[in-house]
């Protein structure tokens, strides 16, 4: 029976031999920051023509951010590819074979491939914070000032979270194309749409995007946006028992059905 240790390695090859995560996991940084460079740059030249409540509400680190929501959907097909590969080529038979401890398999690769995200995640929102607050100049800020470690740090766990999820649903679904259908129109359409949607939003603001998004912003009402009922470490939270949840429901298809 294969060590831990073992497992974990065999892991990391899996990942790091596989072109096409290392490329999405690139993608998520470079359009993260791009984005967010991009729209710092479009706010310190149009910062006069705001109005009033998106002025005294202005959040520099939140504008930082927005490429984010383009990030994550990288993070999703890294998720996705990292689980969904295996049952599409077929190697996920090998795999049991070789690790019949079928738990052992499974928060082996989600333990490496979400350390991976994170690690991204985090050098992801520092670069897009960074880059952002020299654009915005006059109208920036610093890592020193009150809770912006907390939301910069909280958007590398952020797409993190995103990552170990898409994992987690990708193992419930056994398929990359099917999970790839769910995840990518939930995130980039129905959650926001949803969000926009007054009889919707009190609902909406408990998926597990909304909830986490609040972890990056230091103003709960930053760009005139509605305040939630919740923190920031409390929507962070809500997050967290979305990924738990996806990770057991993951674990428990994996235990209970053949490959």
């Amino acid at each position: 029976m294969a060590s831990v240790p073992a497992v974990l390695n065999s892991e990391w090859t899996k990942i790091r031999t596989v072109s096409s995560t290392t490329w999405t996991l690139i993608s998520a940084l470079l359009v993260t920051v791009a984005m967010g460079a991009a729209l710092s740059a479009l706010f310190k030249s149009q910062f006069d023509d705001l109005s009033d409540t998106e002025r005294a509400t202005f959040d520099p680190t939140f504008v930082s951010f927005p490429g984010m929501i383009l990030g994550q959907l990288a993070m999703v097909v890294f998720g996705v590819l990292v689980v969904g590969t295996e049952y599409s080529s077929g190697m996920i038979r090998t795999s049991l074979a070789a690790v019949p401890r079928r738990g052992t398999l499974l928060f082996s690769k989600i333990a490496v491939a979400g350390v991976l995200a994170l690690v991204v995640g985090l050098i992801t929102s520092f670069l897009a914070f960074l880059l952002g607050q020299a654009l915005l100049g006059d109208h920036g800020t610093d890592l020193g000032a009150e809770n912006v470690l907390r939301a910069v740090v909280g958007g590398g766990l952020y797409m993190g979270l995103i990552a170990v999820f898409s994992m987690g649903v990708a193992a419930m679904l056994r398929s990359s194309m099917l999970s790839l259908g769910i995840l990518m129109p939930f995130f980039f359409l129905v959650s926001q749409i949803l969000a926009s949607v007054p009889g919707a939003k009190t609902v909406a603001r408990y998926f597990p995007d909304q909830a986490g998004s609040k972890i990056m912003q230091v103003l709960p009402d930053a760009m005139g946006t509605d305040e939630a009922p919740y923190g920031p470490w409390g929507g962070l939270g809500i997050m967290v028992l979305w990924v738990v949840a996806a990770l057991v429901g993951g674990y428990l298809v994996l235990r209970k059905r053949d490959a």
